[in-house]
């Protein structure tokens, strides 16, 4: 399954403190246009469909084009980006429903269309058409904010201590290289950002003469479904999120209280397995000791990619070991049976996953928004001593130095001095309130927004049904066919979902493997 998300790589230890300083009196938020002045309208513009380097065959009898819309709304006379779009139609044509569905993608900064095959497999077009657009700054975008600079620095990154100076000064220097790049030719790194992520798709449903539309988002898609639905409730018939990143709590410090909580309910749900419980008694213990024992003498190894290929050298410290069980990889069934090999003398699984990550596709995410988003709206108002304490509190037994890192945000906080956008805290860390019927789901596996935040954002939509699927982690509905049904019933009654079948999921069998 895919494991998009909340991740790039940036920050840290060191430390650029940036402090939440709103903006000046009299100055327009992002995204709004001063008083008086007036932004031209966007437009659709039908074109071709991309073409991934592996062929996506819903795109085969898609409606592409491009909506031009103004890098940023609150400088009139600005230039214009282009965000590539498709309209997949219903697999049953001759009866569409007249609603179609929006999906805003993970990240911030993923690749859109990556996700279709996912979502078509989720029966997301099943009777309706599926609305897809790039967010501003991703691939097949103009401008594309790919950063290949730390595309490559990912690939060398498996060879390096998680938290290694090293490792700091090289992505220091990808960041600012990329930043410099993308500077140099026009990008306004501040137009980057949730609000004017949201008014693009606003945006998008006039310039398609859409009068209702259903919108569907996941992880960071939640936040931006959340923003906009805050900022543009007119048009949305019915409104699901999944896998909820909140705007109203989402800061680094943040990540640490999700992340233990998705590996306590692992935990847990280890513990209420009799075979699991009996094998691996001692699940949290030997956590806590794998993560110490390899942060104080890390593994140095040659190991070739799980494709197979020429051995690379990686590294497996406590850091590392932390951020392969937040990207899901082992499986989280399988992740009793991989720290006891691992404790055992046996790191294979572990050093696999992290050789993985030499295997880099350059080019295919949008680390510039990555940055604008994290650095302008997640990172202001907290100090790298505040990620600090947050991870202590959840994990007091741990070393400081895996702590100190944000998880799969690391050095992030002196990336975010190089980066250098506005604060734009205070526009963004509100909560939704709404009266359209919402549906939100979240699982209990999820170690990347951890399933209890999205209760929060349930109470402001008054007419919301939540569900919690257990066993099931980040992005639940193309992991969950019970989770595809709740939400195909949503969109077909958005006041009465049936949810009947969550009741009777439980978490997969742990894998066993004997003394």
């Amino acid at each position: 399954m895919p494991q998009h998300s909340i991740h790039a790589v940036t920050a840290a230890a060191a430390l650029v403190c940036l402090t939440a300083a709103g903006p000046t009196p009299g100055t327009p938020t992002p995204g709004t246009p001063p008083p008086g002045a007036t932004t031209p309208a966007a437009r659709f513009v039908p074109g071709p469909c991309p073409k991934p380097p592996e062929p996506i065959e819903a795109l085969d009898g898609a409606r592409c084009g491009r909506l031009e819309v103004p890098e940023n709304r609150s400088r009139p006379g600005g230039r214009t980006i282009k965000l590539s779009v498709a309209v997949i139609p219903a697999v049953d044509p001759a009866k569409p429903a007249r609603e179609p569905v929006v999906f805003m993608a993970g990240g911030p900064g993923a690749d859109t269309f990556d996700d279709i095959p996912f979502l078509v497999d989720s029966g997301l077009n099943k009777d309706r058409e599926l609305i897809i657009m790039a967010q501003r700054g991703n691939l097949y975008d103009e401008p594309n904010l790919a950063c290949p600079e730390i595309d490559r620095f990912n690939g060398q990154a498996v060879g390096l201590g998680y938290d290694s100076d090293e490792a700091e000064q090289l992505i220091l220097k990808a960041v600012k290289d990329c930043r410099g790049r993308l500077t140099a030719a026009g990008v306004d790194l501040d137009a980057y950002n949730t609000t004017e992520n949201a008014a693009d798709f606003a945006d998008l449903r006039k310039a398609l003469n859409i009068r209702q539309w259903n919108v569907y988002g996941y992880s960071y898609g939640s936040n931006l479904a959340l923003t906009y639905l805050r900022l543009h409730p007119e048009g949305i018939r019915a409104f699901a999120i999944d896998s909820i990143t909140p705007p109203q709590h989402v800061t680094l410090p943040w990540t640490w209280a999700s992340t233990a909580e998705g590996i306590d309910n692992i935990i847990e749900a280890c513990a209420a397995q009799p075979a699991c419980k009996n094998r691996y008694p001692d699940f949290r213990r030997t956590l806590t000791e794998q993560v110490r024992r390899l942060e104080a003498q890390p593994l140095t190894l040659d190991v070739a990619p799980p494709g197979g290929g020429k051995p690379v050298k990686v590294v497996l410290d406590g850091g590392a070991l932390l951020n392969l069980i937040v990207a899901f990889t082992p499986r989280p069934e399988d992740l009793p049976a991989a720290l006891d090999e691992l404790s055992r003398g046996n790191p294979e699984r572990f050093a696999k996953a992290r050789a993985a990550g030499s295997v880099q596709k350059t080019g295919e995410f949008a680390h510039g928004l990555t940055q604008s988003v994290v650095c302008g709206e997640w990172a202001p108002g907290h100090t790298p001593a505040d990620v600090l304490n947050a991870g202590r509190k959840v994990y007091p037994a741990w070393p400081d130095t895996v702590l100190a890192e944000v998880p799969q945000l690391p050095f992030q906080y002196p990336a975010c001095g190089i980066w250098n956008v506005r604060d734009r805290a205070a526009a963004q860390r509100l909560p939704t309130v709404s009266t359209v019927p919402a549906l939100v789901i979240s699982g209990t596996f999820d170690v990347k927004t951890g399933a209890s935040w999205a209760k929060d954002v349930a109470r402001n939509l008054s007419r919301s049904t939540s569900v919690l699927v257990p066993g099931i982690g980040h992005w639940v509905v193309p992991q969950s066919p019970c989770a595809q049904s709740v939400l195909a019933s949503f969109f077909a009654r958005p006041t009465a979902p049936d949810t009947g079948c969550v009741d009777d999921v439980e978490p997969k069998p742990f894998t066993i493997i004997p003394e």
